[in-house]
C-alpha cells in the first residue's frame, strides 16, 4: 500500500516507521521543514523513542519512507491517510481545532478516490462524523462511504515505548458504516502486529467498536479514568498527611486485592493526554461533575506542594529554591502541561528566587522555556522534586549545598537519607511511620 501519515511528531513518526517496516510505501507530511529535513536525512528529530533511530535509518536508506511538507505530494493516490495532528484546548477547556482544520482542508483538497482516512488524534465525541466528514466532502467533492472511507482509530501509546505499545494494546476502530469498518480492519491488520494477550476477553488485534462515536469515547474514557483516579489518590494523600499516615503504604495495601487500582498521588499531572482529554470529554458532557472535580483537584497540586514547602521551610521570600525536573514525567524530554510551570509561578508569587534543573535539557533549552538553570553543587535553600527522573532517587544533600528543606513531589526519596534536612513528601505526613 501507499500510506500517507500527516504530522511527524512523537506519535506520527513512529507510526510512519511502523507502517514502512511492514513493507508499505510511506510518505510523511509535516509543516515543519526542519522535521522533514531531519527525517529525509534519516535522523530522528527528537530523542528518547526506543528503536526509532535504527528503524528510521534503515527504512529511509531503503526508500520505504520519505517526508515532505507538500500535501499535494503526499496525499494523492494514497490507499490510506493517517492523521496525527495535535489538538489543543484553550484556557476555558474548549478544543482548538485550528491545526486540525487546516490539515483536514489540505488533505481534502488533494484526496483521491478509494482512500481510507483515519484520524488517530484524540477527539471530542461526534467530531469525526459531524466535523471531519462534511469538511472532507466539501473540500474534495467526494462522498464518504462511496468514494472514500472515514474512521476514528485512537492512538493508545506512550512516547518512549511506541513500538512496544502498538503490539501490546488492541487497535480500536470506529467507522461511519460497515464498509468503512471493513476497510479499516484490513488496513490496520496489514500494518500492525499484536502480542498474544490471553487475559483479554477476546483476542488481541483490531477491535471494531461499531461507530466512530464509540471509538472516540473509548479513548476519552480510558484517559479520563486515569485523571479521576489520580485526583482521588491526591485527595487521599492530602487527608492522610493530616492524620499522620503514609498514603503509599495504604495504596499498596489497598491494591493487594484485585478490585482496587488506586494510582499514585503527586505534584502534577502533565503530558499531552491526561490533563487535556478530560477537558475534551467535558466539552460534550459539561455536567460530568466527577470528571470536573478531579481535573480541578489535580490542577491544584502544584500549589498544594509549594504550600508543603512553605509550611516546612517558612517564609519563602528571598529564598533560593531549585525545582528539580522540567519534564512532565521522568525519562521523557517533553514539557507539555508539565507541573514545572505552575510550581515555578507559585514559588515566584511567594517571593522565592527559582532555578530549574533537568538532566534532559541544556541551560539554553531551559532558558527558552523561561527558566534559569540550576546545577548541582550550587548553593540552594530548598528544593522541590517535580519530575520522577531516575537520577533524583539517588540524590543526597551534598549535591544541594546549603539545603535545609526538601519537598519530594514524586515520592522518590526517603527522609532518613536526608539527615539535617527537613524532608516532606506528597502523601506522607511528617510524623508518619515509613517502616514497612
Amino acid at each position: 500500500m501507499k500510506i500517507c501519515v500527516i504530522a511527524l511528531g512523537k506519535i506520527g513518526l513512529p507510526l510512519a516507521v511502523q507502517f514502512a517496516d511492514k513493507g508499505h510505501e510511506v510518505v510523511g507530511q509535516d509543516i515543519n521543514a526542519d522535521t522533514v529535513a531531519e527525517v529525509n536525512a534519516a535522523h530522528e528529530p527528537f530523542p528518547g523513542e526506543a528503536h526509532l533511530q535504527d528503524k528510521l535509518a534503515e527504512l529511509v536508506r531503503a526508500g520505504a519512507l520519505r517526508a515532505t511538507t507538500d500535501y499535494g505530494e503526499a496525499v494523492p493516490g494514497a490507499d490510506a491517510v493517517v492523521i496525527v495532528v495535535p489538538l489543543f484546548v484553550d484556557d476555558d477547556g474548549a478544543p482548538d481545532f485550528d491545526w486540525m482544520d487546516h490539515a483536514t482542508r489540505q488533505l481534502a483538497k488533494h484526496l483521491t478516490k478509494g482512500t481510507l482516512v483515519s484520524y488517530e488524534t484524540t477527539l471530542p465525541v461526534g467530531t469525526t462524523r459531524n466535523r471531519w466528514k462534511p469538511m472532507i466532502e466539501e473540500g474534495s467533492g467526494l462522498t464518504e462511504g462511496e468514494d472514500f472511507h472515514l474512521v476514528f482509530s485512537p492512538e493508545r501509546v506512550l512516547t518512549g515505548r511506541v513500538f512496544a505499545d502498538l503490539r501490546k494494546y488492541p487497535k480500536l476502530i470506529g467507522a461511519l458504516n460497515a464498509a468503512g469498518a471493513h476497510v479499516a480492519r484490513e488496513f490496520y491488520e496489514a500494518v500492525l502486529d499484536f502480542d498474544e494477550r490471553p487475559e483479554l476477553a477476546r483476542p488481541n488485534g483490531v477491535w471494531d467498536l461499531g461507530t466512530a462515536e464509540a471509538s472516540e469515547l473509548a479513548k476519552l474514557a480510558e484517559t479520563t479514568y486515569r485523571d479521576v483516579n489520580i485526583g482521588l489518590a491526591n485527595q487521599f494523600a492530602q487527608f492522610a498527611a493530616t492524620q499522620g499516615i503514609d498514603i503509599y503504604r495504604v495504596i499498596e495495601a489497598s491494591n493487594s486485592q484485585p478490585y482496587s487500582h488506586i494510582h499514585r498521588p503527586g505534584i502534577a499531572v502533565g503530558g499531552h493526554c491526561i490533563p487535556v482529554y478530560p477537558r475534551l470529554y467535558l466539552h460534550t458532557d459539561p455536567d460530568a461533575s466527577v470528571v470536573r472535580a478531579a481535573r480541578t483537584a489535580n490542577a491544584a497540586m502544584p500549589a498544594y506542594t509549594v504550600g508543603l514547602l512553605a509550611g516546612a521551610h517558612g517564609d519563602l521570600s528571598g529564598q533560593t529554591v531549585a525545582v528539580l525536573g522540567a519534564a512532565y514525567r521522568g525519562g521523557v524530554k517533553e514539557t507539555a502541561y508539565s507541573g514545572v510551570f505552575d510550581t515555578v509561578r507559585e514559588l515566584e508569587a511567594q517571593g522565592a528566587k527559582v532555578f530549574v534543573h533537568d538532566p534532559m535539557y541544556t541551560d539554553a533549552e531551559l532558558a527558552e522555556l523561561g527558566f534559569t538553570a540550576y546545577h548541582f553543587g550550587e548553593s540552594v535553600d530548598a528544593a522541590v522534586i517535580q519530575a520522577d527522573h531516575g537520577e533524583y532517587a539517588s540524590l543526597d544533600p551534598a549535591r544541594l549545598p546549603g539545603i535545609t528543606t526538601l519537598v519530594d513531589g514524586r515520592h522518590l526519596t526517603r527522609a532518613r537519607d536526608w539527615p539535617g534536612v527537613t524532608h516532606r513528601a506528597v502523601g506522607v505526613a511528617a510524623t508518619a511511620s515509613t517502616a514497612w
